[in-house]
């Protein structure tokens, strides 16, 4: 038998070793892909809406290995030069965060048909490389709705917006039919604040600073008026509602947007529920798709709905079992079309 030399054995071991140490480094599936993000003003700390695309782009990089860039706006006259360095950087993809981007995403895009773009809670005039990404918020708000008017003693629940736009008065319509639709299930009078769906009027900040004064003094007076949920649509505003209900001693709930508002301690028993777009998740499932999958692009909107899990709300304590079971039927009923959440 042939002797083998420790000075061999040593070259043997410390070869599958260094295999051993290249198979645990084998590049994930994504690498060498760059996504990009341009906020909207709110920063992507700013608990809401810009939080969640970056919690979905985070989740992206850590599950597929791709390269993360991203750029903030503190104001409108960053979205240009923001895009601008996204562009520069040659991102795979870019995600505009936000209605108030949808002109410079657009005029992006166009300047630039061989780089994807995608416009959240926008549109595309008719560029091919950009995609649209919208929620039907007004079926999440039908449930929320009809679980505010169930969860009212006064009768009397609110909602005031950040601008009126779609983008937020989609929630307000939702909210509002979903409540008339308990009152006339249950034969009970239910006030609807801060929103007229018919006249297309009600109460709006006219901007979605975090916790805006103008806010503050809008809930207010609808505590003062006896509303004791209250729905504000415009990002962040709930630290201005929460000190707005502790200074008036009333028992009142708020009603989350975006994400679940039930997980931040500062809101601890103040959430009624949340209505939720699924925004990191639909930006994790694109980036699955097209860093992944290799899925050709397209320009085509995608639409979050009840049907497709793009949005919903949360259970919470004082979501009751009964009306649990209620909420799950309405859901169905949106779903297959027997219910109109827009009444």
């Amino acid at each position: 038998m042939n002797k083998v030399s420790r000075k061999a054995l040593a070259g043997i071991a410390m070869a599958s070793i260094s295999l051993l140490v290249l198979s645990g480094c084998a590049s994930k599936p994504g690498a060498g892909y760059t996504e990009c993000g341009v906020s909207d003003e709110g920063s992507w700390t700013d608990k809401s809406f810009n939080e969640s695309v970056m919690d979905g782009m985070k989740k992206a990089q850590t599950d597929f290995g791709v390269d993360l860039k991203s750029a903030e706006s503190n104001s409108s006259s960053d979205f240009k030069p923001n895009l601008d360095a996204m562009i520069a950087a040659k991102c795979d993809i870019i995600f505009a965060v936000g209605f108030n981007l949808v002109d410079a995403v657009n005029t992006a895009a166009e300047a630039n048909p061989s780089l994807h773009f995608v416009t959240i809670d926008g549109w595309s005039n008719g560029a091919t490389n950009l995609k649209p990404f919208n929620y039907n918020t007004v079926e999440s708000a039908y449930l929320a709705g009809y679980a505010a008017a169930d969860y009212s003693t006064t009768k009397v629940i609110a909602t005031y917006g950040g601008m009126q736009i779609s983008a937020v008065t989609d929630f307000m319509d939702g909210y509002y039919y979903g409540a008339q639709a308990w009152a006339k299930d249950n034969g009970t009078a239910v006030k609807v604040l801060g929103w007229d769906p018919m006249k297309k009027k009600g109460d709006f900040i006219g901007g979605f600073a975090p916790n805006d004064p103008a806010g503050k003094i809008i809930a207010a007076g609808d505590l003062a008026a006896k509303a004791d949920v209250i729905l504000p649509v415009g990002g962040d505003q709930y630290g201005a509602l929460s000190q707005a209900i502790n200074e008036s001693g009333a028992s009142a709930k708020m009603v989350g947007v975006d994400k679940d508002w039930s997980l931040n301690p500062d809101y601890k028993g103040q959430i009624l529920t949340s209505i939720m777009k699924l925004l990191g998740q639909s930006v994790y499932d694109f980036v699955k798709a097209d860093a992944v999958d290799k899925t050709a692009f397209d320009g085509a909107a995608y639409v979050g709905t009840l049907k497709n899990a793009g949005i919903g709300i949360t259970k919470t304590d004082f979501i009751s079992a009964d009306l649990q079971t209620k909420l799950d039927s309405l859901k169905a009923g949106i779903i297959d079309g027997s219910i109109n959440p827009r009444g």
